[in-house]
């Protein structure tokens, strides 16, 4: 067969870590979610890793993983993220891989990408060359084998970015259609406009580069690839099909790779559903022979370009202007804010292009006095974001310095080298991709630059600062309480930067609320903790202690003293400092402790000034998922209290509440809020209760339909769809275990008389596995008379229905 499907998405999320802690704070817009990646993971993902096909009834038949028969590439920096915080999808990824490799002749499916998104055009040589080695890397790393493509950020493009590719062994990357200029037979002296977007994108083309390299480029089919994206062609399976295989034509000779790319995302994020759609297609044109389903290793290896290309530089899929969107007011903006200007664009990269520019001779003239080569370090420092570990930092010494350094020098070379690092995420591609300065995406690379900025001070000493803020000022947003760029790093990035010190006091009082081992780790931090004392006074607690703190990033580390004190409410008062000696330390325990065992908190608190000065915090300056974690243990007996005066008051009014709607009348808009307080709150408990009771479920459900109250359906979904994942995880466990199994049975069954639908993902997931596993087993025990087994395949059949998965 000479017709060939490829699905290329790209998956990215950009990096959104606080540089200070390298984990991602709460996102309150992603609620219910932690945060966004968690939110996309969950509608994306993992819905790809195990995606459904349905029959005509729309019941589950089978379960797939899209990625194994499609072609994909996934950022460095959201690898990084599944692989901790979502290992079951990182590793259904890193499979597909794989089983790509079964299905397309050896090649896999997988494509690396330039390592955090950067502008590659727009970048200088160097860092072109170090997004490009540590994008190959990465993905060496994980997928454990070379390469074969690369997917370009936006597929910005300029002939150096291919020139480096092709020296770095990277056969292929794809590309626009309107990035192709001219085209001719290889052999052929006559070109041939191809402009506009008029290249056949069915084949494979060769790139001659100035260096003598060439490299084969892949463009993918444009009207498709936007009818996926754009036009709601996902909406349909069917027609997604019949769209793939329109791309074909009989007036065509040669071997036809219909192929389109676009964000990985659309299937499932941008598109509800779209992953089901993909997996309809792919499963259709398989199973009916339509189409030979292909990754660009394997058509590369079947069919070699027979044709030559030329490109247009500078320019990018997702700009009409070229690469302007990264750096001037072109026009192009997500479109939801009309009289919006981005004309902040040009003055943040130039405030970034002036800081790297400035950092980076500072940085080789530093690092030579302890690396032998300190642009080779730079480039080999990928080995040790991708393993910190004491053993693998002291192999990558033993490799780069000039000489056995001791424990002062070994911090600033990895400061240095995170200088380096910074300087380069401050690049990422979605900080100028949308509307706004103050945009979430902004402010996450111009945080970048805060960090960048820190190391900077703390290495060189000079004040690099002031000027990038001078030029920072030139940015103007569209808010007029942001102001400007200036004010945005004052406002949004200051207060969060972090020391020692402030990592000292955020475990001092989280240590309040938690028990610490007497070494834990704080995000990127260690604490050793050298001392610690607590005293109570009524609700008044005192803690004063010292502890040592240490980077794992840097390996800085300091010892501290700090002493707390908590009226019992939000009011909680901290002091951290260096340590300065044991007579100064003592000094401080009983001078702080004497006072508040008298219970004199006015002369404890003069005290804690006396002894901290200005180095004093308060709840505030609380990490932000720790600030919510207290938040809530303070909040919780307060909200108990609210809860049981609403909860007074409903109950003691319901009657007259059911007499008024009875009458036509509207209740009181009091008497309405403190029944929606109080059954919604009931049932989310019973959601969350681990003796799940349908019955009561259906009590309050009952009183909320007569009383007409509006349900929080989000937050009680997501209560409920924890609870079922807790059953089911438990039911992995022990799946022979009929009591679980009859629990699951009752709750699933609950569902129909809710007024919001609950995603079973993950239960149907489960039951899928088991019913390939768990089932046929015991099907057969039970086809042999065994009656534990009958009961079970009953059981079983019966969830089954429950879940729309076809069992038989």
């Amino acid at each position: 067969m000479n017709r060939y499907i490829c699905i290329h998405g790209h998956f990215y999320q950009p990096p959104r870590e606080n540089p200070w802690l390298e984990a991602i704070e709460h996102q309150d817009p992603a609620h219910p979610y932690h945060d966004w990646n968690e939110k996309i993971t969950a509608e994306c993902y993992a819905t790809n890793a195990k995606s459904r096909i349905l029959d005509e009834q729309g019941w589950i038949v089978q379960i797939v993983n899209n990625y194994a028969k499609i072609s994909f590439n996934f950022g460095a920096t959201l690898l990084a993220w599944l692989e901790e915080k979502a290992p079951g999808i990182y590793g259904a990824i890193i499979v597909a891989d794989r089983e790509s490799q079964n299905n397309f002749s050896g090649h896999g499916s997988a494509l690396a990408q330039a390592y955090n998104h950067v502008i590659l055009p727009l970048a200088n040589r160097r860092d072109k060359y170090v997004q490009v080695r540590w994008g190959i890397h990465d993905f060496e790393h994980r997928f454990r084998r070379k390469p074969e493509g690369m997917w370009l950020p936006e597929t910005a493009v300029d002939l150096e970015t291919l020139d480096i590719l092709a020296e770095q062994e990277i056969r292929f990357t794809i590309l626009a259609p309107h990035q192709a200029r001219r085209v001719r037979p290889i052999g052929s002296g006559k070109w041939r406009d191809v402009g506009s977007g008029k290249i056949d994108p069915t084949m494979a083309y060769k790139l001659h580069l100035p260096s003598g390299r060439t490299i084969v480029l892949f463009f993918y089919d444009g009207p498709i690839s936007r009818a996926v994206a754009f036009e709601g062609l996902l909406k349909s399976g069917e027609l997604f099909t019949q769209r793939l295989l329109g791309g074909f034509s009989e007036k065509r000779t040669w071997p036809q790779i219909v192929h389109i790319a676009t964000d990985g995302e659309t299937y499932g994020h941008h598109h509800r559903f779209g992953d089901m759609a993909l997996a309809f297609a792919l499963n259709y044109i398989e199973s009916k022979n339509l189409a030979r389903l292909t990754n660009y290793g394997e058509y590369l290896e079947k069919y070699p370009p027979t044709h030559e290309v030329e490109i247009f530089e500078n320019t990018s899929w997702s700009c009409p202007h070229g690469v302007e969107r990264w750096q001037s007011d072109c026009g192009c903006n997500s479109g939801g804010h009309p009289g919006w200007h981005q004309a902040w664009r040009a003055p943040l990269r130039e405030a970034m292009d002036r800081l790297r520019d400035t950092l980076a001779p500072a940085y080789e003239e530093k690092a030579r006095s302890f690396l032998k080569d300190p642009r080779a370090a730079r480039n080999d420092y990928i080995q040790i974001i991708l393993n910190r570990t004491p053993e693998n930092t002291e192999r990558f010494l033993n490799q780069h310095a000039i000489r056995s350094l001791n424990e002062d020098e070994k911090i600033v070379v990895f400061k240095l080298l995170e200088l380096q690092r910074h300087t380069m995420l401050i690049y990422t591609s979605c900080g100028w991709f949308f509307d706004e300065i103050s945009g979430i995406e902004t402010v996450q690379v111009i945080q970048y630059a805060g960090r960048a900025l820190q190391l900077a001070q703390e290495i060189f000493g000079n004040a690099v600062e002031s000027h990038f803020l001078e030029l920072l000022e030139q940015a103007k947003s569209n808010i007029p309480e942001h102001g400007d760029g200036r004010r945005i790093y004052e406002k949004f990035i200051k207060p969060t930067m972090v020391d020692l010190e402030k990592v000292g006091a955020h475990y001092a009082m989280s240590s309040l609320f938690e028990e610490y081992a007497e070494r834990t780790s704080i995000y990127c931090y260690t604490v050793d903790q050298d001392d610690y004392q607590s005293s109570e006074a009524g609700r008044a607690k005192l803690v004063v202690g010292r502890a040592r703190v240490t980077s794992e990033i840097t390996r800085e580390s300091a010892r501290l003293c700090f002493g707390v004190l908590h009226f019992g409410d939000h009011n909680l008062n901290c002091g951290a400092r260096k340590y300065q000696g044991e007579d100064d330390y003592q000094a401080l325990v009983q001078g702080i402790t004497e006072p508040f065992v008298r219970a004199d908190f006015p002369e404890t608190l003069r005290l804690l000034d006396k002894h901290f000065g200005a180095s004093t915090y308060s709840l505030i300056f609380l990490f932000r998922d720790e600030q919510r974690k207290i938040l809530d243990i303070i909040l919780e007996s307060t909200l108990a209290d609210v809860e049981a005066i609403y909860r007074q008051l409903y109950e003691t009014n319901v009657p007259l509440m059911r007499f008024l709607k009875d009458s036509g009348v509207p209740p009181p808009m009091a008497l309405y809020a403190a029944a929606e307080v109080v059954l919604n709150a009931s049932l989310r408990r019973a959601f969350e209760n681990e003796e799940f009771s349908p019955e009561l479920i259906d009590t309050f459900l009952e009183e909320s339909r007569s009383e007409g109250i509006s349900l929080d359906e989000e937050t009680l979904e997501y209560a409920l769809r924890q609870s079922l994942e807790r059953m089911v995880e438990r039911l992995i466990a022990s799946p022979t275990e009929l009591g679980l199994l009859k629990k699951l049975n009752e709750a699933v069954g609950m569902l129909r008389s809710l007024p919001f639908q609950v995603n079973l993902w993950k239960v149907q997931n489960v039951f899928y596995d088991l019913l390939q596993t768990v089932y046929p087993e015991l099907r057969e025990e039970a086809d042999q008379g065994d009656e534990k087994a009958r009961k079970w395949v009953r059981h079983f059949s019966v969830l089954g229905e429950k879940l729309s998965v076809r069992v038989e």
